[in-house]
């Protein structure tokens, strides 16, 4: 059912918008309460479901699946967007499996010899990497991979006190090449197709915008978490010296298993690249492929599979399941409609005034709600006003819904990934930390997302 097809008092929509703003405000303050983060949004879908139960909001009954079958499951099942835990969880367990093969270590000392172990050159190597594997991928398969090597390399060079601002940047950058093509992003399928882009179009438009702010970002970073260059010549040689000594091979255990995963990851990424066009693929998703490639992987070690099932990070699972299912009990309380009435009214007539309001309201309510249902709804608000192709609306709200996953850790699964694999090197990074540390980079990333918008609509 259509949660827009019911009616909901007022009173009972602004009571479920204070549960997810007080959910939210209990995730700023998880360090204070002593909770991990999925038991505070475990604990807000407990109560998000319970209420929508006794207000009658939730849709019970069988589910309709293709072909006309129906199947009972428990309400809140389909609520979770299986697809990206199955992401998640794929390339996961694919990375680790091909970590073991020396792949990882090989590609990051590669990496390192070639920037000579200049910390400002290695940042410009993996953020540049970010980018091209968040457009090609996903951004959770590129924060995954791109976050391995990382924590190989600056390991490698004895920076780990660099490896929390590396990180942070990476995840920003994984949403900035989120907007690099049409398919880059579900929001970009959305919007797009709503709109009528074509992917070249698309990729036209958005690349400059890319291009720029990827350089910009880079740069602040740089400034903020102090990644210099190599100053003097005697600090180059000494690292020259350090990296040389570097042996990409060590990690090596079995050259056939190395061959075999650099193989695999080839066809991985390539897979995962042109999933929507592949047969069988594009109907499984992303998701199939991704498990697909895991299990094919875990044949190597189908005698101890179970150390690497230790090694997921259910916390990491578990959060998403349950922001899931608190998130569908939103829209069925008609929290993201009144969103969405409240930012089509500000919009007005579509000038500059409200193509900015857009873009900025479009950043904050998706860096707090998935994007995905928001983006539709945005979606559908415009093309029954009849917004043109070309207008600027539609580029507002694109550059908005992927942009505002950089403003929170939970904007984005790339961002709280990234938080994920911060906290795995025992590096301490709050939900308050986090929106601290990224807004400069955030505010500057909407401002010239803003600019651009205006120029060249």
């Amino acid at each position: 059912m259509d949660p827009s097809q019911h009616e909901v008092s007022l009173s009972v929509t602004l009571l479920f918008t204070g549960i997810l703003v007080a959910m939210i405000g209990c995730l700023a303050f998880e360090e204070k309460i002593h909770a991990k983060k999925s038991l505070i949004v475990s604990l807000f879908g407990i109560i998000a479901l319970a209420l929508g139960t006794f207000c009658h909001l939730i849709p019970f009954g069988p589910v309709l699946l293709p072909g006309g079958h129906e199947i009972s499951m428990p309400v809140y099942i389909p609520s979770v967007d299986w697809n990206v835990i199955a992401i998640i969880l794929g390339s996961s367990i694919f990375v680790d499996v091909t970590s073991r093969s020396g792949l990882f270590t090989w590609i990051a000392v590669k990496l390192t010899k070639t920037s000579q172990g200049d910390p400002l050159k290695l940042l410009w190597y993996y953020g540049i990497m970010t980018v091209v594997f968040s457009a090609v991928l996903n951004n959770v398969t590129a924060m995954i991979i791109v976050g391995s090597l990382t924590g190989v390399s600056l390991k490698k060079l004895n920076l780990n006190d660099k490896l929390l601002g590396f990180l942070l940047i990476e995840g920003l950058l994984t949403n900035v090449g989120g907007l690099l093509t049409l398919i880059s992003s579900v929001p970009n399928i959305i919007v797009g197709n709503a709109a009528g882009i074509s992917f070249l179009t698309f990729f036209l438009k958005a690349g400059p915008y890319v291009f720029i702010t990827t350089i910009i970002t880079i740069i602040l970073g740089a400034r903020i978490y102090q990644i210099k260059p190599l100053a003097s010549e005697e600090l180059r040689q000494e690292s020259a010296v350090l990296v040389s000594s570097f042996d990409e091979n060590d990690g090596i255990a079995s050259q056939k298993f190395f061959y075999f995963s650099a193989g695999i990851l080839a066809l991985f990424i390539l897979t995962i690249a042109t999933t929507s066009v592949l047969p069988i693929a594009r109907d499984l998703g992303m998701g199939f492929v991704a498990m697909a490639f895991a299990t094919v992987m875990l044949i190597r070690y189908k005698s101890e599979i179970d150390q690497f099932y230790r090694a997921i990070d259910w916390d990491l699972i578990a959060f998403f399941a349950a922001l899931f299912i608190v998130i569908n009990v939103m829209e069925h309380a008609l929290v993201l409609d009144l969103i969405g009435k409240g930012i089509n009214y500000i919009i007005g007539d579509g000038t500059s005034l409200g193509q900015t309001t857009l873009l900025v309201s479009a950043s904050v309510f998706s860096s707090v709600t998935d994007n995905i249902p928001l983006a539709a709804m945005l979606a559908k608000i415009l093309s029954a006003a009849g917004t043109a192709s070309d207008s600027g609306l539609w580029w507002a709200l694109i550059f908005g819904a992927n942009l505002g996953g950089n403003l929170t850790p939970i904007g984005s699964a790339s961002t709280l990934v990234a938080v994920t694999i911060i906290h795995k090197y025992k590096l301490k990074l709050s939900f308050a930390a986090f929106v601290k540390a990224a807004l400069p980079f955030a505010i500057s990333h909407i401002i010239l997302a803003i600019i651009y918008v205006l120029i060249i609509f």
